[in-house]
């Protein structure tokens, strides 16, 4: 049986071990998770979520762990929640704890968390919105939401987080496909990193150039800003914590830090009742009724708009 006020209250105070066993609960949709986010809510709202997104090989898990350092210099508490490819076999995260990110792993001030995508497309893991709330219980005042690099589908991290970094590396004919996987449009601040390559200054322009293309901003609008980097050395990473904090303080003043919040809650309350649709769908009473609505439709006795709305009416009645 578990103590959910005790386990709560420890995570309130900082202890690791509540907080991934909070976590934990999350990922495994355990029968308390309905208690642990109650008694977490009044807790909340106080942590400044950073997303961080790329193409695989430019270096996200060294840009995060610099960034800790960064942080820690400031005096704040971090959490970190990796989301890793899941894994065909366990459903777990292939990559762990994250190797670069161990100089940390012995600050109790800095709680760092893999979690698996589960093969959600979208990078994500369905419970990492659930996972952020803990951590920001727990007294984090930044979290850093480090994803996969997936394509298209890596712009929910925009959703997730207060502010989303965009991630690119010279050589790697980024520029252009950001442009093609529609990053360009989620990034509210750029960072090129491993800088001391050839072609940084050329892919920093084109970047430039690209945002300029796109831009019908109006007046007082954020323009993301693009930092050079070389994380593995700590370069540039002052420089990207300075413009972090431009953009909080411009989200605030521009209220438009609630209203991504007041979105992120909305696709979450939405995500959540999604789930317990299928849920109810997925029971034996609605697995019947759906095979025999199917069967209809391969008849040509019913349209599948027709069916779905029988399915519905089911549900709601039964």
């Amino acid at each position: 049986m578990i103590d959910v006020p005790t386990l709560v209250e420890q995570a309130r105070q900082g202890r690791p071990r509540a907080v991934a066993r909070l976590i934990s609960l999350v990922e495994n949709a355990a029968p308390e998770l309905r208690e642990v986010m109650a008694a977490l809510a009044p807790f909340t709202g106080h942590a400044y979520t950073v997303g961080l997104t790329g193409s695989p090989g430019v270096g996200k898990s060294t840009s995060t762990s610099a960034l800790v350092s960064a942080y820690r210099r400031l005096g704040k508490r971090v959490g970190v929640l990796a989301v890793d490819p899941s894994s065909p076999f366990s459903g777990g995260a292939l990559l762990g704890d994250r190797v670069r990110m161990q100089d940390h792993a012995t600050d109790p001030e800095v709680f760092i968390r893999s979690m698996a995508t589960r093969g959600h497309l979208g990078g994500l893991s369905w419970a990492a919105p659930q996972a952020l709330r803990v951590l920001d219980a727990a007294g984090c005042d930044v979290i850093l939401v480090e994803t996969v690099g997936v394509g298209q589908s890596e712009v929910e991290i925009a959703a997730q987080a207060d502010t989303a970094v965009v991630l690119l590396a010279p050589g790697m004919g980024d520029g252009i496909q950001a442009a093609k996987a529609g990053i360009l449009e989620i990034g509210d601040l750029f960072v090129v990193n491993k800088a001391d390559r050839d072609g940084a200054d050329a892919t920093a322009r084109e970047l430039n150039h690209m945002l300029g293309l796109g831009e019908a901003r109006e007046a007082g609008a954020w323009r993301p800003p693009i930092v050079k980097t070389v994380a593995a050395r700590g370069e540039g990473v002052d420089e990207v914590v300075e413009a972090l904090e431009k953009h909080r303080a411009w989200l605030e003043e521009h209220g438009e830090l609630v209203v991504r919040r007041r979105r992120r809650a909305a696709q979450e309350i939405e995500a959540i009742a999604l789930a317990a649709l299928r849920a109810r769908i997925g029971d034996l009473h609605g697995d019947r009724q759906l095979a025999a609505l199917a069967e209809q439709v391969v008849a040509g006795e019913l349209d599948p708009y027709g069916a779905s709305d029988r399915l519905v009416a089911g549900l709601t009645t039964g």
